[in-house]
C-alpha cells in the first residue's frame, strides 16, 4: 500500500467516525424526551368553600370593677389574687365599727321619733273631740294635727336613715358581683378608701369570651363587590362560624359566631369593629390574648381549584403544567387567588376540561410526552392554613380510590 492510498483510507475512516458522532448528536434530544408517568386532574367548575382570616384580641364578656362604695379603712383582703371567684364570694372587708355606730345612732333616732309620733297622736286624739264640742279653738286642733304630721314625717326620715346606715354597713363587706377570674389587689390592708381611690380590683367573666377584630374599608368594599358580582356567596351573618387559632397554631376546640358589627367606620383606625362570641368552658382563653380569627361559611361558586403542589413559580410568575391534545406537557401561566388548605384558587389561565398535572412535575419540559393517570380532584378545604401533609394525604387517598386512564 502506497502513501497516497493510506492517507485516503485514513480520511474515509475519520469521515465515517465524524458522521456517526453527528448522528448520535442529532438523535440525543429525541432520546432525552422520554415519556414521563404523571398524575393529572380534569378541571371542573365547582363550589369551593373559602375562609377569611383576621387578627383578633380576646375580651371578657363582662369585666367588672370592684370598688368600695363607702369611705373608710380597708381591713382585710379575703380572696387569693388571680384565682377564680364565684358570685357572692367575699373579696374585701372594711372596718365595720364606724358604720355599726352610725346604724345604732340611726336606730336610736328612729325610736325617738316613734315616741314623738305616739305623743303627738295621743294629743290629737284628745283635742279632736273637744274641738268638735267647741271646748277648744280651731287653732288648737290645727296645731295638734300639724304636730302629729310633723312627728310622722320625722319618723319616716329616721327610718330612711336606718336603711341607709344598714346599707353602708353592708357595703363594708365587698363581694364578687359575677363569677370570673380575679385580678391583683390595687389597695393593701390598712389603706384608706374614698372616692378618689375606690378601685380595689376587677373580676373578668371568662365564659363566654368576646373576640374583637376589624375589617378595613378596602376589605369591606372588596367583599361587597365580590358578593354583588356573584364571585362570592356569603351566608347570613349569624350562620358564619368563627374558628379561633391560638398563638402556637393550635385551633381552639369551640367555635363561635358573630354577635356584633359596628355601624360606623372608626375615624382613628379606618376599620369596622366586629365582635364574635365563643364559649370558653375551661377558661383557657384569657382576656387580652392575640389570636387569629377565621370566618368559615363563605363559598365561591363556579370556581377552579388545583392542589397547591401543582402551582409553580417561574420568572414570569405562577404557572402549571397541562397536557395538550397531543399528549405532551405544556406550561400554562395562571393567576392565583386565595389559598385554602391544600388548594389554590385559580382566577384566570385555566378552563373547564383542561388536564393539569399535579405530580412528578420536576421531570417535565415543554413538549415532553407524558403518560397520565387521571385522578379525582381533592376535596376543597375552607381552612387557609391546612398543612401540606394533609394535602398529600388527601391526594394519595384519591389516587388509591380510583385511577383511570385518559
Amino acid at each position: 500500500m502506497n502513501r497516497r492510498t493510506h492517507v485516503a483510507l485514513t480520511g474515509i475512516t475519520l469521515g465515517l467516525c465524524l458522521g456517526v458522532g453527528a448522528c448520535h448528536k442529532a438523535k440525543a434530544p429525541e432520546a432525552a424526551l422520554h415519556t414521563a408517568s404523571v398524575d393529572a386532574m380534569a378541571i371542573e367548575l365547582r363550589e369551593v368553600p373559602v375562609a377569611f382570616e383576621y387578627v383578633g384580641q380576646t375580651e371578657s364578656s363582662q369585666q367588672v370593677e370592684i370598688r368600695s362604695r363607702v369611705n373608710g379603712f380597708l381591713e382585710k383582703r379575703v380572696y387569693q389574687e388571680g384565682t377564680m371567684v364565684h358570685q357572692g364570694d367575699v373579696m374585701f372587708v372594711m372596718d365595720r365599727k364606724p358604720f355599726q355606730a352610725a346604724l345604732d345612732a340611726a336606730q336610736a333616732e328612729s325610736a325617738q321619733q316613734q315616741a314623738r309620733l305616739a305623743t303627738a297622736q295621743a294629743n290629737l286624739d284628745r283635742v279632736r273631740p273637744l274641738a268638735a264640742k267647741n271646748a277648744l279653738s280651731q287653732k288648737d286642733l290645727d296645731d295638734s294635727i300639724g304636730q302629729q304630721r310633723a312627728a310622722a314625717a320625722a319618723l319616716e326620715q329616721a327610718r330612711a336613715n336606718v336603711t341607709s346606715a344598714k346599707l353602708n354597713l353592708g357595703y363594708t363587706t365587698i363581694t364578687a358581683p359575677v363569677s370570673g377570674l380575679s385580678s391583683y389587689a390595687k389597695r393593701q390592708d390598712g389603706s384608706y378608701l374614698d372616692s378618689a381611690n375606690s378601685l380595689l380590683t376587677y373580676v373578668a367573666k371568662l365564659d363566654p369570651m368576646w373576640i374583637n377584630f376589624s375589617l378595613s374599608e378596602n376589605e369591606m368594599l372588596s367583599v361587597r363587590t365580590q358578593t354583588q358580582n356573584g364571585t362570592l356567596k356569603l351566608p347570613a351573618l349569624g350562620e358564619l362560624e368563627v374558628e379561633i387559632v391560638l398563638a402556637d397554631g393550635s385551633v381552639f376546640p369551640e367555635r363561635g359566631h358573630i354577635s356584633f358589627t359596628d355601624a360606623s367606620l372608626s375615624q382613628e383606625t379606618g376599620t369596622y369593629l366586629i365582635r364574635a362570641v365563643v364559649t370558653n368552658p375551661g377558661g383557657s382563653l384569657r382576656p387580652g390574648q392575640f389570636v387569629r380569627v377565621r370566618l368559615i361559611g363563605a363559598v365561591r361558586p363556579n370556581a377552579i381549584a388545583v392542589p397547591q403542589n401543582a402551582v409553580q413559580q417561574g420568572p414570569r410568575g405562577a404557572f402549571v403544567w397541562t397536557i395538550g391534545t397531543d399528549g405532551k406537557a405544556q406550561q400554562r401561566a395562571v393567576e392565583t387567588g386565595q389559598w385554602n388548605g391544600n388548594a389554590w384558587l385559580i382566577q384566570s389561565g385555566l378552563h373547564a376540561g383542561d388536564h393539569v398535572i399535579i405530580d412528578n412535575t420536576l421531570r417535565l419540559m415543554p413538549g415532553a410526552p407524558v403518560k397520565e393517570h387521571l385522578v379525582s380532584a381533592p376535596a376543597a378545604s375552607a381552612n387557609p392554613a391546612g398543612s401540606a401533609a394533609a394535602g398529600a394525604t388527601a391526594a394519595s387517598g384519591t389516587r388509591a380510590a380510583g385511577v383511570q386512564k385518559r
